[in-house]
């Protein structure tokens, strides 16, 4: 007995655009399109969403209600055989769906902020979107594909690594981060988890990921307050309850994420979040022995450049790409060791991922409450 293949998950969206004539004038008549895309593999989920790889199939146009009822069964439901004809499938063309459950997403104007800033940002250095998809139940962008596996992931990975592969990292992130803060767009999620290899390949394009929490400063000097972001990487200046309005909170997470690459372990690790945050108000870390001991005054400078308590002395996205260390002088000496303790990090990370994983800004907010409740709350602000 044969055994039937396997069908091939597809998903089929459709968009009404208006026709243009040659001279770019609308000639009025709604034109459906349909774009059919095979399911490959599952990526991940999250708490409102999947992900998955899927490879696009040259979308067809259906211009009258006849057109269209060639593809639309009576309950609404698609028929896609007239879909398949093998001279439509571009077998290069591949992306990543992020397919937003509407039901579980507790306010959609975050996911219209998501697309409106991922709309307007196009580099090398981020994830592109390439179209979304709006329907009854659904909210699909359709992205960059991008294989290369997670920052940390590649280091320890790597055969060797040094300061000079972490100086590349430092100038991939900060270009995208000029780039965004330059369009009053900052990211307030950077972390290791966001920062992805576009392919498998060494010395492939770094990208920037994950703008669910991203946010356009607003003009006239309206403060965010939101309390959000990731434990370990968030700036004092967002535990500090007084609003911040600057990318400076981007480039504290830069300096976590350049520290972590030199050593293998954070600046700022407590078990307990208030005990987290108390540090973080305070940029109470150091530059502990033997681990930092061969690291060079350039990348210790860099890493005090970053983690300054106060917004307006933190170093920029351009004075980070204009540091003498990024620009060259970071030494190509193998971090003995670092990879190790990397290693060890990581581990820990993913077996407390389900208690300290992504702050939900309620979660966050908890927390925050048991610090402000303290009687040190208004001594650890003062400085900000």
């Amino acid at each position: 007995m044969t055994e039937e293949p396997k069908r091939t998950r597809r998903f089929l969206f459709r968009k009404k655009n208006t026709e243009k004539s040659l001279g770019g004038d609308t000639s009025g008549e709604s034109v459906t399109t349909f774009y059919r895309y095979d399911k490959k593999k599952k990526l991940g989920e999250g708490a409102f969403a999947e992900v998955f790889k899927a490879q696009l199939v040259v979308p067809r146009k259906h211009g009258t209600a006849e057109d269209y009822a060639k593809v639309v069964n009576e309950d609404g439901t698609f028929r896609y055989n007239d879909l398949q004809k093998s001279s439509d499938m571009r077998q290069d063309v591949q992306y990543a769906l992020k397919i937003i459950d509407r039901s579980k997403v507790e306010d959609m104007n975050d996911i219209t902020r998501e697309v409106a800033i991922m709309h307007v940002l196009s580099h090398p250095n981020i994830i592109q979107l390439y179209e979304v998809f709006y329907e009854p139940k659904t909210v699909t962008l359709v992205m960059e594909l991008v294989s290369g596996g997670e920052l940390f992931d590649r280091i320890v990975d790597k055969g060797s690594y040094s300061e000079k592969d972490a100086a590349g990292v430092v100038a991939q992130l900060c270009s995208a981060l000029g780039y965004m803060h330059d369009k009053n767009i900052v990211h307030r999620d950077l972390k290791p988890e966001n920062l992805l290899y576009a392919l498998p390949a060494p010395d492939e394009t770094l990208k920037l990921a994950d703008f669910g929490l991203a946010r356009t400063m607003a003009q006239g000097g309206q403060m965010m307050k939101t309390a959000c972001g990731t434990p370990g990487y968030v700036a004092p200046e967002i535990l500090a309850n007084k609003g911040y309005d600057s990318p400076a909170v981007d480039m504290w997470s830069v300096g976590v994420i350049l520290y972590i690459m030199l050593c293998g372990f954070p600046p700022f690790y407590e078990p307990e979040l208030p005990a987290l945050f108390d540090s973080i108000l305070k940029a109470r870390y150091d530059f502990p022995s033997p681990w930092w001991d061969e690291i060079s005054d350039g990348a210790k400078n860099l890493v005090k450049g970053c983690l300054i308590v106060k917004p307006d002395k933190r170093l920029t996205a351009k004075q980070v790409l204009d540091n003498a260390w990024v620009q060259g002088e970071a030494p190509a000496t193998i971090l003995a060791g670092m990879r190790k303790a990397l290693k060890k990090y990581r581990a820990n990370q993913r077996l407390r991922k389900a208690a300290l994983g992504i702050i939900a800004n309620k979660r966050l907010e908890r927390a925050l409450a048991e610090l402000r409740a303290s009687q040190k709350h208004d001594d650890l602000v003062q400085d900000i």
